[in-house]
């Protein structure tokens, strides 16, 4: 079900003022005038020690549920303030249920969470009016227009000043690029439109903490790069951005920092370019011989040697990678490039989980 959470008070997808035969598309929300019922276990234990530079801090926190699936295990998560962080890891992960528990949306088993320095998800009432945030998709009321939406939204706030409301909502619909579509009823939306629909309802008040779960899903090219410059002009005016996203590259062109996840368990977080820089690169040889070229590396006890077209990548060997040039050229082979390509973000998950990156994550 797809779930809109932001700092309002009851959400448009829990009011139940549809039109006759009219429902919302919205499930389960968060909400700001909520309080959640938190095991004592859960509340009362020691919380991850928090500073004015973390805007969320969780310690061992775990989510089992009926039936044993353990979803989350022990995650020890920090996120600086003012970052952009990207939270990646292949289908079954946990990275949405880490979501989940993060803005109250349900009870961990057991271990601590923090956001903006208030113990979740007991302070959801004190947290969710400074944070938007986008998980699953929007919820959204079909047989309303994509204004009166946001309207909706906004008048549910309980810190929003009415006699501003149409000048929030103008802007925010101007910021996602929807201005012209502001009047189309949300169900002949495309599932790209939805998807700034929803962004711009978490942006209809300053936020310090932007939640985003796949915010790029349905949008062509030029949609995912307007979704990028924003982002990144929410992270200048100093909003903290969680962006849950299994589009690698999109990590490596928005994101400062970046954490992994692999079956419910964390297992590396830090500045992106520190990850990258911690995986090896990979052996380039440019050629249009490559049959050769390969046959040469494997004589020179190259490992992993790959051919694809005028291209022969390999695992770089532990020495001098003249010597290994060298043996190319004296073999006859005609080297138009040789090197070490950095390596990439991708490369790094890789390495880490031992696995490929599923898109369904």
């Amino acid at each position: 079900m797809a779930e809109l959470s932001t700092a309002d008070g009851d959400m448009a997808g829990e009011r139940g003022t549809a039109e006759a035969g009219d429902t919302a598309e919205a499930g389960h929300t968060a909400k700001a005038g909520d309080t959640a019922k938190a095991g004592d276990t859960v509340a009362d234990a020691a919380a991850t020690a928090d500073t004015g530079d973390t805007v969320i801090a969780t310690r061992a926190l775990t989510k089992r549920y009926r039936g044993g699936q353990l979803a989350v295990d022990g995650l020890d998560l920090a996120v600086p303030a003012g970052s952009v962080f990207g939270f990646l890891g292949p289908n079954g992960s946990g990275k949405t249920t880490t979501i989940r528990m993060l803005m109250g949306l349900i009870e961990p088993t057991s271990g601590t969470a923090r956001v903006l320095g208030q113990p979740m998800p007991r302070a959801t009432g004190a947290v969710l009016p400074h944070v938007g945030a986008l998980i699953e998709g929007p919820a959204l009321y079909g047989f309303l227009s994509g204004r009166d939406n946001l309207l909706r939204y906004d008048s549910a706030d309980p810190t929003a000043d009415p006699r501003t409301r149409r000048t929030r909502v103008a802007a925010a619909l101007d910021r996602v690029g929807l201005t012209a579509a502001a009047g189309k009823k949300a169900k002949a939306y495309s599932l790209g439109m939805k998807q700034r629909l929803g962004l711009a309802a978490a942006l209809l008040q300053p936020r310090r903490l932007l939640v985003l779960d796949e915010p790029t899903n349905g949008l062509d090219p030029q949609g995912m790069r307007e979704i990028r410059s924003l982002v990144r002009e929410l992270a200048s005016d100093g909003t903290t951005v969680f962006l849950s996203s299994h589009l690698l590259d999109e990590i490596e062109q928005v994101c400062t920092h970046v954490a992994v996840m692999a079956q419910g368990r964390l297992i590396t977080q830090g500045p992106v370019a520190d990850l990258a820089a911690g995986a090896r690169g990979r052996l380039v040889v440019t050629t249009p011989d490559p049959g050769d070229a390969a046959r040469v590396l494997k004589e020179q006890g190259v490992s992993d040697v790959v051919v694809a077209e005028d291209r022969v990548t390999a695992e770089p060997p532990d020495r001098d990678l003249a010597e290994v040039n060298a043996a190319l050229v004296t073999a006859g082979v005609r080297v138009r490039g040789f090197g070490v390509e950095r390596a990439s973000l991708e490369d790094a998950f890789v390495a880490l989980t031992g696995e490929g990156f599923d898109v369904a994550g």
